[in-house]
C-alpha cells in the first residue's frame, strides 16, 4: 500500500462535496437565489459564462453518486446544505421542499452505510442576506443560528456530527476583499468585520448544536506560511500573512483572541465589530473536532505593493496541479505538527475534511482516465499524514476532495477537475477514474489489516 504508517483502527475514510457545485435544480422545489446564483451571472465572473444551474444535476441523481461512495466503501460523506433550499431568503419558516431533499439523502447516505456529516454553510448565502450586508452584518449571523436550528430539528436524528462553516478565511478573502468569488465584493482590509461575524455565526449556531448533544466541527484551509528567506522583512511579512490566513481563524477558536494584526493596522476588535461576550461565544468549551482543508504551502516575502504588508512568492522546483498549485507533501505534516506546538492541549482532534488537486483530465478512446498524477498526490499526502500521526498528532480521518468533478466555482466547468469520478457536464455520465480504483482498493486494504 501507498502509505509508509499504518493508520489507527477507527481512521474513517471519506470524500466531500459542496451543494452549489454539484446539485444544480437552482430553481427547483422553492428554491431562493444564492449570492452564487447572482455572481455567476455577471459577465465576465466565471470562466466561460458558466453557473451551477446544473452542474453534476446531483439534486435528481445522487442515488446514482451514493452507489459510488458504496463502491469505494467511504466510512463517511462530507456535503453541504444549500441555506437557500431550507430558508429562500435566509429568514422565516423553513422551506420544506428543501427539508425533503436532504431528508432524502441522509436516508440513503444511512442505508448505504455512509455517516453522512453536512456543512452548514459552504459559501451559497441566500441573495437576500447579502442584499442586506452579508457577512459584513452581524445580523447574518443569527440568521445563520435560526437556520441550523430548522436543519437539526429536522436532520439531527441521524447525523452525530455538524461542520458550521467552510473555510471562513477564503470566502472571506475571495468573495469579500478581492471579489474573485460571490459576492464580489472589493474591500480589501475592510473585509476583516467578515471574519468575525463569520465566527460569531458559528458559536451561535454550535450553542443550538451542542444543546441537542451533536458534536461540532469547523473546517478551514490552512497553509504552512514559510518566508521566502532569512531577511528581517520576509519574516516578518511570514508572520503577518500567518496571522491573517491561520491564525485570524485559530486563535479565536482556540484561545479566545485574536492575533496580532497591527501590520494591517487593525486593533484586536477588528473594526469595532467585536463586543462584549463575543469571543467567549466563539472559544465556548465543545469544539469536538478541527476540520483541516489543505491543498499547499505559502512562500511569503516582503510587500512590493504597501497596501499590505505581504506579498506571495513562487516556490520552485517542485510539481504543480493544474490549477498552478505548488505540490509539497510533507508540508502538511509540517503543519499538523505546528498545530499541535502552537495549540497544545487546547486543540482538538483533527479531520482532514479536505484535500486533493486538480488534474488536467483526458478520457482516452477507450473510456478510461488515468489520473496517475492524482494517485501520486493522494499517496504522498497520505504519507506525510501518517507520519504526522506516528508522532503525536490526533488525526481521526481523512476526506478526500472532491468525489466528483463539479463547479470549480469562479473555474466553472472546464478542465480544473477535483473528483475522483469523471462527470460529462453534457451527458451527466459517470466515470470513476484509475484515483477510485486505487482509493477503494486502499480503504479495503486498511480495513483488512485491522481484521487480521
Amino acid at each position: 500500500m501507498p502509505t509508509r504508517f499504518d493508520l489507527p483502527a477507527g481512521f474513517r475514510w471519506g470524500a466531500s462535496t459542496a451543494a452549489y457545485q454539484i446539485e444544480g435544480a437552482v430553481d427547483e422545489d422553492g428554491r431562493g437565489p444564492s449570492v452564487w446564483d447572482i455572481f455567476a451571472a455577471r459577465p465576465g465572473a466565471v470562466r466561460d459564462g458558466h453557473s451551477g444551474r446544473i452542474s453534476c444535476d446531483h439534486y435528481h441523481r445522487y442515488p446514482e453518486d451514493i452507489a459510488l461512495m458504496r463502491g469505494l466503501g467511504l466510512d463517511g460523506y462530507r456535503f453541504s446544505i444549500a441555506w437557500p433550499r431550507i430558508q429562500p431568503t435566509g429568514t422565516g419558516p423553513a422551506n420544506p421542499a428543501g427539508l425533503a431533499f436532504y431528508d432524502r439523502l441522509v436516508d440513503a447516505l444511512l442505508a448505504a452505510g455512509i455517516t453522512p456529516m453536512p456543512t452548514l454553510f459552504h459559501w451559497d448565502l441566500p441573495q437576500a442576506l447579502e442584499d442586506g450586508g452579508g457577512w459584513l452584518a452581524r445580523d447574518t449571523a443569527y440568521r445563520f443560528a435560526e437556520y441550523t436550528q430548522l436543519v437539526v430539528d429536522q436532520l439531527g436524528d441521524r447525523v452525530p456530527a455538524w461542520i458550521t462553516l467552510n473555510e471562513p478565511f477564503v470566502h472571506m478573502v475571495f468573495g469579500y476583499a478581492l471579489g474573485i468569488h460571490a459576492p464580489g465584493r472589493t474591500l480589501m482590509l475592510d473585509a476583516l468585520p467578515v471574519a468575525h461575524h463569520q465566527l460569531l455565526g458559528h458559536g451561535l449556531a454550535a450553542a443550538v448544536l451542542r444543546e441537542r448533544g451533536h458534536q461540532v466541527l469547523i473546517a478551514n484551509n490552512l497553509t504552512p506560511v514559510w518566508p521566502a528567506s532569512d531577511d528581517p522583512a520576509d519574516v516578518a511579512a511570514a508572520a503577518a500573512y500567518d496571522a491573517l490566513h491561520n491564525r485570524l481563524f485559530t486563535d479565536p477558536l482556540l484561545l479566545g483572541r485574536y492575533p496580532d494584526l497591527s501590520a494591517f493596522g487593525v486593533g484586536g476588535d477588528l473594526g469595532g465589530s467585536v463586543r462584549l461576550g463575543d469571543l467567549e461565544l466563539i472559544s465556548a468549551p465543545g469544539l469536538d473536532g478541527l476540520g483541516l482543508n489543505f491543498y499547499n504551502p505559502t512562500r511569503i516575502a516582503a510587500p512590493a505593493d504597501p497596501e499590505l504588508p505581504f506579498n506571495e512568492a513562487e516556490i520552485e522546483g517542485v510539481p504543480r496541479t493544474a490549477f498552478g498549485w505548488p505540490v509539497v507533501p510533507d508540508s502538511l505534516r509540517e503543519l499538523l505538527l505546528g498545530l499541535r506546538d502552537r495549540y497544545g492541549d487546547a486543540l482538538p482532534p483533527i479531520t482532514i475534511t479536505e484535500n486533493g488537486c486538480s488534474v488536467d483530465d483526458r478520457v482516452a478512446p477507450d473510456g478510461t482516465i488515468d489520473d496517475r498524477f492524482r494517485i501520486d498526490y493522494m499517496a504522498s499526502h497520505l504519507d506525510a499524514l501518517a507520519e504526522a500521526i506516528a508522532q503525536g498528532v490526533d488525526v481521526r480521518g481523512y476526506y478526500t476532495w472532491s468525489l466528483i468533478d463539479n463547479f470549480e466555482w469562479a473555474e466553472g466547468l472546464g478542465r480544473q477537475r477535483f473528483g475522483l469520478v469523471h462527470v460529462d457536464f453534457e451527458t451527466q455520465r459517470r466515470t470513476p477514474k484509475a484515483s477510485y480504483a486505487w482509493y477503494r482498493d486502499l480503504i479495503a486494504a486498511h480495513r483488512a489489516r485491522l481484521t487480521r
